[in-house]
C-alpha cells in the first residue's frame, strides 16, 4: 500500500536530515583530527543541549545575537528556531570550511572568519549596536584562565547591560570563576541527553 503524500514528504524529509547531520559529524570529525584543540569536541552540540543555550536568548531583545563557534551550526539553527531572525546573526568561525558551509546555509548572517579569542579587535568596527546576546560553543578549557577572563570581559563590552553570554561546558566547574571578573553566573541543570553530558553557564555583568 502506498505511502500518503503528505507521509512521503515527512519520511524524505527525516531522511534529509539524518543525510545532513551525518554530513555535519564527518566535516566536524575530520576538522578534529585536523586542529583538536581548536576544534574542541569531536562532534556538533546535540539537538537538546542546542535548545537549552537558544532558550536563553530573548528573541525579541533589540540588538545583534553574536554565536562564537558555530561549526557546522546545530546552535544557530536553535536560535533560529526559537526566534531570532537570520538577519541578527553575527557568526564567528575560525574554521574556512565551517564558514562557507554557514554561508550557504544562513545566507542572510554575517559570517565573520576570524579568532574569537581576538574578539574585540575583530567586531569593534562591525558593531553598530550592542549585541543582545552572546552564545559560544568554544572550547574555553583547553585555554589558560586569562584568555577565558580577556574573552569574557571583550564580550561584555560589545553587549548590551545584563545581556547573557551562553556557554556550555562537558566539565562540571565553572570555565570563567566569578572571581575573576565582575560577573554574575548561572548553571543549567547537567544536560545527559547530550554526548558526552554537558552544562550551559551564563554570564551577566552586574
Amino acid at each position: 500500500m502506498p505511502l500518503h503524500p503528505v507521509a512521503t514528504r515527512v519520511a524524505k524529509k527525516g531522511l534529509l536530515d539524518k543525510v545532513l547531520r551525518f554530513d555535519d559529524e564527518v566535516h566536524f570529525l575530520k576538522s578534529w583530527i585536523e586542529k583538536p584543540l581548536a576544534t574542541g569536541a569531536v562532534m556538533p552540540s546535540g539537538r537538546i543541549l542546542a535548545r537549552t543555550m537558544a532558550r536563553y536568548v530573548d528573541p525579541t531583545q533589540d540588538g545583534p545575537v553574536i554565536e562564537l563557534g558555530p561549526g557546522t551550526g546545530p546552535v544557530t539553527e536553535a536560535l533560529v528556531r526559537h526566534g531570532v531572525e537570520p538577519r541578527r546573526l553575527v557568526l564567528v568561525e575560525f574554521n574556512p570550511t565551517f564558514c562557507r558551509l554557514l554561508r550557504t546555509r544562513y545566507p542572510e548572517a554575517t559570517v565573520v572568519q576570524g579568532d574569537a579569542y581576538r574578539l574585540r579587535p575583530l567586531l569593534s568596527s562591525l558593531m553598530k549596536e550592542p549585541a543582545a546576546a552572546l552564545v559560544s560553543s568554544l572550547p574555553l578549557m583547553t585555554k589558560p584562565l586569562r584568555t577565558r577572563v580577556r574573552l569574557i570581559s571583550d564580550a561584555l563590552h560589545l553587549m548590551a547591560p545584563h545581556a547573557p553570554f551562553v556557554q556550555f561546558t562537558y566539565a562540571m566547574v565553572t570555565p570563567i570563576p566569578k572571581a575573576t571578573s565582575s560577573i554574575t553566573v548561572h548553571a543549567s541543570d547537567l544536560v545527559w541527553a547530550n554526548v558526552p553530558p554537558a552544562r550551559v553557564w551564563v554570564y551577566r555583568g552586574r
